[in-house]
């Protein structure tokens, strides 16, 4: 293993890219080890890390990993000894701030309509919401999630889960024509999905604000979305196939799709015919050509009403492709714009007065049971 000590640099954010300056302040060099355990042990290293196709940071102690390395190799020890001079940060570089545009603070549903009603219309675009009980959160669905270490919570399952929910009740999903329509109803039902829910009802984002896990005094926030034409898509289309697709490859397939080809060349691949083998599945009219940049798409999409829930909020999805991010300040045809949420019991309380509340948003007899029973509960004598 070729192993260098240096700095990054200059670091800039493309679309598709992170780009940066490797400033090497020391080569080790060529450096052996008995076995894969053994480079591991001293990396810190798990399985995942092993067989990464990209650069990645991961969060550590630099000097842990040089006394390491000096244990296992008295050479090294001795090249680190000459070289006192270099040294890790110890302290936590502080991540840059994030990048919001807060259109003003709502702490009744008052001022919060008179801050909706105060957007300005972008032409040709259509707007969406999306509710956040902690401002904190960021705009990643659930199969692209990542522990605080940045490993990934899901994704590397993310084909076996939707097969083993096919399989333990292939019933449900009969009805669905398209793989997207699979996913929309896997989401319903709770499994990690690379769908993000959106609604086209400002009122549902702020119910959804309010409310969720975090405490009740922590400030929440309505996200607002601007979607450009060519951005916002139905069950049916092409690129809808294309993305939801992806979630039928294993995550070495996934790992293989070398999105910087050319279109010619990146769909003469194995990995882009499988994906085309699943697209086919549901189109059997679809051209044998994927454009790779089209895979990093994340898409606007109108659903099937095909469930009560979808109904009640309005329902819409964002679909993520291939490690799709969303930043803060949104990408090209998905502006962002925010409206933060205090008060929260307040406006969940004036919400229910014009029946908006869990057993509307929530169509099911478990929700407007649970809804009922914390309405209708006699305070404590005590």
């Amino acid at each position: 293993m070729n192993i260098r000590l240096g700095r990054v640099t200059k670091i800039n954010r493309g679309v598709k890219d992170v780009s940066m300056t490797f400033v090497e302040q020391f080569n080790f060099g060529e450096v052996q080890f008995d076995d894969v355990e053994a480079a591991k042990s001293i990396f810190s290293a798990d399985r995942f890390q092993l067989s990464r196709t990209h650069w990645a940071v991961r969060e550590g102690k630099g000097n842990e990993i040089l006394a390491r390395l000096s244990d296992h190799s008295p050479k090294i020890a001795e090249l680190i000894g000459k070289k006192k001079a270099v040294d890790f940060v110890e302290d936590k570089v502080p991540l840059p701030p994030r990048d919001k545009k807060i259109l003003g603070v709502a702490n009744n549903v008052e001022g919060f309509l008179k801050l909706y009603y105060d957007l300005q219309k972008k032409s040709a675009t259509e707007i969406f919401f999306r509710g956040h009980s902690d401002a904190t959160y960021e705009l990643t669905p659930s199969v692209l999630r990542k522990w605080d270490n940045g490993n990934w919570q899901f994704l590397p399952e993310e084909e076996l889960l939707c097969k083993e929910l096919l399989i333990a009740h292939h019933d449900e999903f009969a009805s669905d024509e398209y793989c997207f329509d699979r996913l929309v109803r896997m989401q319903h039902y709770g499994l990690p999905t690379r769908l993000l829910d959106i609604s086209s009802n400002p009122l549902v984002a702020l119910y959804f604000a309010c409310s969720g896990k975090p405490k009740i005094d922590k400030d929440g926030e309505v996200i607002i979305f601007y979607i450009a034409p060519g951005h916002l898509k139905y069950y049916d289309s092409d690129a809808v196939s294309c993305l939801s697709n992806l979630s039928n490859l294993t995550y070495d397939q996934k790992n293989k799709l070398d999105l910087w080809l050319d279109p010619e060349p990146f769909n003469q691949t194995e990995v882009v015919g499988k994906l085309i083998h699943h697209i086919k599945s549901e189109k059997g009219y679809f051209e044998k050509r994927i454009v790779p940049d089209d895979l990093w798409s994340i898409l606007c999409v109108k659903a099937k009403r095909t469930n009560t829930r979808i109904k009640s909020q309005s329902g819409a999805f964002l679909l993520f492709g291939q490690e799709a991010t969303l930043p803060d300040a949104g990408r090209k045809g998905i502006e962002i714009s925010r409206i933060s949420i205090q008060n929260k019991q307040h406006i969940l309380d004036q919400l229910d007065r014009i029946n908006i509340n869990a057993t509307t948003v929530y169509p099911s007899i478990e929700a407007t049971a649970v809804h009922l029973r914390d309405r209708r509960r006699l305070p404590d004598p005590v």
